[in-house]
This record gives C-alpha cells, structure tokens and sequence, in this order.
C-alpha cells in the first residue's frame, strides 16, 4: 500500500501506455489520484485503490519548496 503519494512524484506503471510511455507525473491527490503520461501529455484520473495496484515503483520523489 503506498501511503505517501505527493503531486510531483514520477511513477512507473505496470502497464505500457498506448503511446509506449512508462512513466506518469501525479498532478493531483485526494480520493482519486490524477496522473500525466509523461510522454504524451495524457491525463487519467484513478480511483486511490487502482492506481496503488497499476503503480509498479516511485521513480522520482517531488521537489519540497
């Protein structure tokens, strides 16, 4: 279970995007998890519980201010 998803982190998924993009960016954090495609743009919303399956490991930590 990941309990410290932060918008900015870089996640490998374990699944290839169409597009044949492998990692995503989190833009969004609350009960649903939104995520950019890193290499098309592509935005998709996941529900907390599908995204914590579908994410394989954290690739890059997001930036602290």
């Amino acid at each position: 279970m990941i309990t410290d998803i932060a918008v900015g982190d870089v996640y490998r998924m374990r699944r290839q995007h169409p597009c044949g993009g492998w990692e995503w960016t989190v833009y969004r954090v609350g009960a649903d998890i939104g995520i950019e495609c890193r290499t098309c743009h592509r935005r998709v919303m996941l529900d907390r519980r599908r995204f914590e399956s579908r994410a394989r490991n954290r690739i890059m930590r997001a930036e602290d201010p």
